[in-house]
């Protein structure tokens, strides 16, 4: 008869034979306690989170597998590390840091979306996106962390174990450091304020491409010059030919 499939929501780790699940697998004839301690098993990183599930069987074998959905890694590296979005300029700051254990806790929840074969692959994967979010990795820029990694086998232990728990001590250091890097930010964000406003009131009257363009070479963030000096909408670009 071919493959069906039953596709639940369920929140990480607390996957019972209760509804939805079970009375959706009855009728199939499949072992429900296999699938429910296989679902636990590969959702177990998701605790609190409610995950996308697809249990796919063989009608005739009766054999099962389990798929599960994740959201996309920066979504969790953002929860991770309780922070709203990344940087907007990822090479001049940094909005978060994390320690080795949480990337290796979110490479095993992409595990089966990821292209890296082992630990370490799915690891440094991860370390990448942390990169663009402009997350430090060990109190590093992501990629310095990588090169240690790569270069020095740093944590090679912690990544071959999978280790993911922090300890109290490990976690207080992470709100410390983030109250640190929200500080810089804010600091930061003076600093270009000033410098975009101070262009705006050299160029008065200058065209507006002018000045985003001065703004730019000054090295103030795109978020920030798109706030003083916003660029023409469609329409006005289309008036201006």
């Amino acid at each position: 008869m071919g493959k069906e499939s039953v596709d639940v929501l369920i929140e990480g780790g607390k996957a019972t034979a209760a509804p939805p699940l079970g009375p959706a697998l009855g009728p199939m004839g499949v072992n429900i306690g296999q699938v429910v301690a296989e679902i636990n098993k590969k959702t177990a990183d998701f605790k609190g989170m409610k995950v996308p599930v697809k249990v796919i069987i063989d009608s005739d074998t009766k054999l099962f597998e389990i798929k599960i959905g994740t959201p996309p890694a920066s979504q969790l590296i953002k929860k991770e590390a309780n922070i709203k979005k990344g940087a907007s300029n990822p090479k001049a700051e940094k909005v978060a840091d994390l320690k080795i254990e949480q990337i290796i806790k979110i490479a095993n929840m992409k595990k089966d979306s990821l292209l890296g074969k082992d630990n370490l692959g799915r690891v440094l994967e991860i370390m990448g996106t942390c990169q663009s979010a402009g997350v430090m990795v060990e109190g590093k820029p992501a990629h310095d962390t990588i090169v240690d990694i790569k270069e020095n086998g740093a944590f090679k232990e912690k990544i071959a174990s999978g280790k993911t728990e922090l300890s109290a001590e490990e976690l207080k250091e992470l709100e410390v450091e983030k109250k640190k890097l929200q500080e810089e930010i804010a600091a930061n964000r003076k600093v270009f304020e000033a410098t975009a406003k101070g262009i705006l009131s050299q160029l008065d009257g200058k065209d507006n491409k002018v000045i985003r363009k001065a703004m730019e070479e000054a090295g103030v963030p795109m978020l920030i010059i798109n706030e003083l000096a916003p660029a023409a909408d469609k329409k006005d670009a289309a008036a201006a030919k």
